[in-house]
């Protein structure tokens, strides 16, 4: 049975979580397919890669049921170093921008997964729980790495404790997700999102996540000292040049990512 779907059009790869009956709450073998889908989409073909779910929920974590059955040999550690660690890594080093569109609830492990991707769209409707110490856990899958980092230590500590949920409205307006989105207009607004994304000079958008990743760790003298090395990387870059001559000639650039 697949848990997992994807599709790709014209450089958009969709990857859509599929477990519906359970919330698209992640098994042994969904974790799997969606490790699959991210390695395919390191393809010079994708552009832009979407990550969304199945029904009315994003992904509302892990699959209880399955991490205390003491018959199947999955441990929490090997739940986590297993399953989400290599997802988590995958997302923030595919050199493309990827990007949740949270068409529902998004709990636990669902929630951190949204938050690792570069641009998050969600309904208005959406939930954000980090629901991890309603059952004597921590936040795993970089939430305790990503949460602080956009929302500040003292509202992340208190999100995580609390397990409060979180409306894609006050996502939004505390710094945790891009933008709310009307349920009504939400599939057509993040497909025109990223259809534009996906014309944009992609090798560009890439270099600029890397950036942003290590400016966490950086000083300023580092980061100008990378900005600079990213800047002439882009400056020989096909992109460029197609981008000023676009610009001096008054016409849209034709960018292919390189």
């Amino acid at each position: 049975m697949s848990f997992i779907k994807t599709s790709t059009d014209s450089g958009i790869m969709t990857i859509t979580l599929d477990n519906p009956d359970k919330l698209n709450s992640f098994n042994r073998q969904m974790a799997m397919q969606m490790q699959e889908a991210l390695d395919d989409a390191s393809d010079k073909e994708v552009r832009c890669v979407l990550i969304t779910g199945e029904g009315r929920a994003f992904c509302a974590g892990q699959d209880l049921a399955e991490a205390i059955d003491e018959n199947n040999g999955l441990s929490i550690k090997k739940i986590v170093s297993e399953h989400y660690n290599p997802i988590i890594k995958k997302i923030t080093a595919l050199k493309k921008p990827v990007v949740a569109g949270v068409n529902g609830v998004a709990a636990g492990a669902g929630a951190n997964i949204a938050l690792a991707c570069d641009i998050v769209f969600a309904k208005k409707s959406a939930k954000f729980i980090q629901a991890f110490s309603a059952i004597g856990l921590i936040p795993d899958s970089g939430g305790t790495y990503f949460l602080p980092r956009l929302v500040g230590s003292a509202r992340a500590l208190g999100l995580m404790m609390t397990g409060d949920r979180v409306s894609a409205e006050e996502a939004e307006s505390i710094g945790m997700i891009y933008k709310s989105i009307d349920d009504e207009t939400f599939e057509s607004e993040v497909n025109t999102a990223i259809q534009k994304i996906a014309k944009m000079p992609t090798r560009a958008l890439a270099l600029t996540k890397e950036l942003v990743q290590k400016t966490w760790h950086n000083d300023l003298a580092k980061q100008l000292g990378a900005e600079e090395e990213y800047q002439n990387i882009c400056g020989n870059s096909y992109d460029y040049n197609e981008g000023v001559a676009a610009f001096l000639e008054k016409r849209k650039p034709n960018f292919k990512g390189e």
